[in-house]
């Protein structure tokens, strides 16, 4: 078995199984890629070591702390590594890879494992994550599909990655479609940590020397904000636009959105969020049309009064190379018409 000592973020690949002994809380908001949550203090422990600290001092919250610590390795011991082989080789970090993760190192190498502690714990990774955005999102080989809502954008990027190309995904990645409706029902969207996680994991993945088709966005995807690198990259790069007509866009906006109309109330509270951007008698006549789940005319006006207008004011302002795009038209938006504009697509995207 090697020595004890501190493994830096780029051996990670060297183990076969990276622990996060954090508390589950932490662990949700986000946690190194593949890590399994083994808490050596959960939530209501961590609050209750917290607050003798303060009120007794140090001596006490070690005491008190301690014992919780050895019965949650134990169950540990019992339950998650029962089946562990001698050779196994597992990673420890919990925030700053200090006691709880040296605690679980200590208990693991006593059983005769070759475990080992992540030098400066999730803090470091953190660092590491926010030092990759900076460095990747400048240098990628963007090609922006830009087209008002309804243009079948994020549909479009997964008919091209169907093909073979390389996409980026964001609106995947925020668990948010990005506008007002933009809300995936029943999931939750990831923190912001979590997301700049997953997306430095697929930048590092990217070959740059291909291009990178992504989706035009404005800086926030409902919650999340975009990292300022990756949103600077996209407003400069070039640019692709969907020229659908406003039929072909309402027909893919009714079946991309049907499951509004399932839920008239929460639609309604939903379109409520637009007043002062809408005229009140406006928001009450759509409010009266998601109550009544008549999606048609409510999505036709929501365009014409709503998205369209915003697409306009936010493009031409942001995207700076929206004025020279290259134009693809689409008279459908069905499945057979998205494949074919992704094979136009990255036909077009690879003449220089």
């Amino acid at each position: 078995m090697s020595h004890n000592r501190p493994v830096a973020i780029d051996q990670i690949g060297e183990f076969h199984t990276v622990i996060d002994a954090r508390s589950p809380s932490e662990f949700a908001l986000d946690h190194l890629p593949g890590a399994v949550n083994c808490p050596v203090l959960d939530d209501e422990e961590r609050r209750i070591v917290g607050t003798l600290y303060k009120q007794q001092g140090a001596f006490e919250a070690r005491r008190i702390g301690g014992a919780m610590v050895a019965a949650n390795l134990a169950r540990h011991l019992r339950d998650q590594f029962a089946d562990r082989p001698a050779t196994w080789r597992p990673l420890v970090y919990c925030w700053r890879g200090g006691l709880r993760s040296g605690s679980m190192v200590q208990w693991l190498r006593l059983v005769g494992w070759d475990a080992q502690q992540l030098a400066g714990g999730y803090k470091r990774f953190r660092g590491h994550v926010i030092a990759q955005i900076e460095a990747i999102a400048p240098q990628l080989p963007l090609h922006v599909l830009c087209g008002p809502t309804g243009s079948a954008k994020t549909a479009l990027l997964h008919a091209l990655a169907a093909q073979g190309a390389q996409v980026l995904d964001l609106e995947g990645l925020a668990v948010h479609k990005g506008s007002v409706l933009g809300k995936v029902p029943g999931v939750a969207q990831p923190s912001q940590k979590r997301f700049e996680t997953q997306l430095a994991m697929q930048l590092q993945a990217l070959d740059l020397s291909r291009p990178v088709f992504v989706e035009s966005e404005s800086r926030k995807i409902g919650q999340i904000s975009l990292p300022t690198p990756l949103l600077e990259r996209l407003r400069a790069s070039p640019c692709t636009e969907i020229a659908a007509s406003p039929e072909a866009r309402l027909a893919y906006l009714l079946r991309d959105y049907a499951y509004l109309g399932e839920d008239g109330p929460r639609l309604a509270d939903t379109l409520g969020l637009l007043h002062g951007l809408q005229a009140n008698e406006t928001i009450a006549r759509w409010q009266g049309w998601a109550l009544a789940g008549a999606l048609s005319p409510l999505f036709a006006e929501l365009m014409a009064l709503h998205y369209d207008p915003l697409y306009a004011r936010s493009q031409n302002g942001n995207y700076l190379r929206l004025k020279e795009a290259r134009q693809v038209e689409a008279a459908s938006l069905d499945e057979a018409a998205l494949v074919a504009l992704a094979t136009e697509i990255a036909r077009i995207s690879s003449i220089p």
